[in-house]
């Protein structure tokens, strides 16, 4: 483990940028970003094109030390800008944490949730991210109800792969999200808490690790979870809230900060001047840092 990243992700003012949609996310992202799925014919094609909307975020001026992190898909990970591994470009060039999407996708939902579905060559894939030089990981299952059974599988699945990961010498995100959408959100949320401090117990001493968590409906809600020795960072993700809607709620929990996908792209457009495309990257960079550090 890096320990200047290490320091840098504990105490640095800022909010990890997440540029790790896959296959099945990519289509939106690109038509969001003015690209239409005519455009490509093969997978690869497809993947060039999102390598090349993220290298031109990532080189923007505007990307810079108000990001502490960039979560990245596997694709991007194997891949360079400016000649350099992505991971290596992004900590050289611009100080920014690089961190690794993991998992391969959500099971059907069974007991108000949907689990991880397995993640084979685990420890390949983790070996792989140490030689491109990758601090940590993120892996996302999704909370469709205050269903106990069901978040108690979703956190224990999450922490026993997460050990995993640290063993390995990497920093897992644990992302257990739960749906913005659903009725019983803040009954789902304390029982979510109170999973997590509950596997948190367990952790060997020197663990760490970091969570990905859904902006919660009772404001501060984890504030006391951000105490824990074990946790490096806490993390928000936007969760289909527009940019402006999940900055006004990031600011009602202080310590929590952004980890944004859609809403940190939002404006962003294919056929923008470069002059016109930095100028949208900055002023939503600095919205979501406002938020992440208010």
């Amino acid at each position: 483990m890096n320990q200047k990243q290490l320091e840098r992700m504990s105490d640095g003012q800022g909010f990890i940028a997440a540029l790790d949609q896959s296959g099945g996310s990519s289509p939106k992202a690109l038509e969001r970003y003015g690209i239409t799925s005519d455009a490509w014919k093969t997978d690869e094609e497809m993947y060039d094109l999102m390598h090349e909307m993220r290298t031109r975020m990532m080189k923007s001026p505007s990307f810079d030390s108000r990001i502490l992190g960039a979560i990245l898909f596997e694709n991007t990970m194997d891949r360079q800008v400016d000649g350099k591994d992505t991971a290596d470009f992004l900590w050289e060039e611009k100080g920014v944490i690089p961190f690794l999407k993991v998992d391969k996708g959500l099971e059907p939902e069974k007991d108000g949730v949907q689990l991880m579905k397995p993640i084979p060559n685990l420890a390949q894939t983790l070996e792989k991210a140490k030689g491109k030089h990758i601090f940590g990981t993120k892996m996302r299952s999704v909370i469709h109800a205050a269903n106990p059974k069901g978040i108690e599988e979703i956190v224990r699945q999450q922490f026993e792969i997460g050990k995993q990961i640290a063993d390995a010498g990497l920093v897992p995100i644990l992302e257990p999200e739960v749906d913005i959408t659903i009725a019983d959100k803040a009954e789902a949320e304390d029982l979510l808490l109170k999973d997590i401090q509950k596997e948190l117990e367990k952790l060997p001493a020197d663990t760490k690790i970091m969570l990905k968590l859904s902006i919660p409906t009772k404001p501060g809600l984890y504030t006391e979870l951000m105490k824990d020795p074990h946790v490096v960072r806490i993390v928000a993700l936007s969760g289909g809230y527009s940019r402006k809607e999940a900055n006004e709620l990031l600011k009602k929990n202080p310590g929590l900060i952004a980890s944004f996908s859609r809403a940190l792209s939002e404006g962003l457009n294919a056929n923008q001047t470069e002059e016109a495309f930095d100028k949208m990257m900055d002023d939503s960079i600095q919205s979501i840092y406002e938020a992440s550090i208010a």
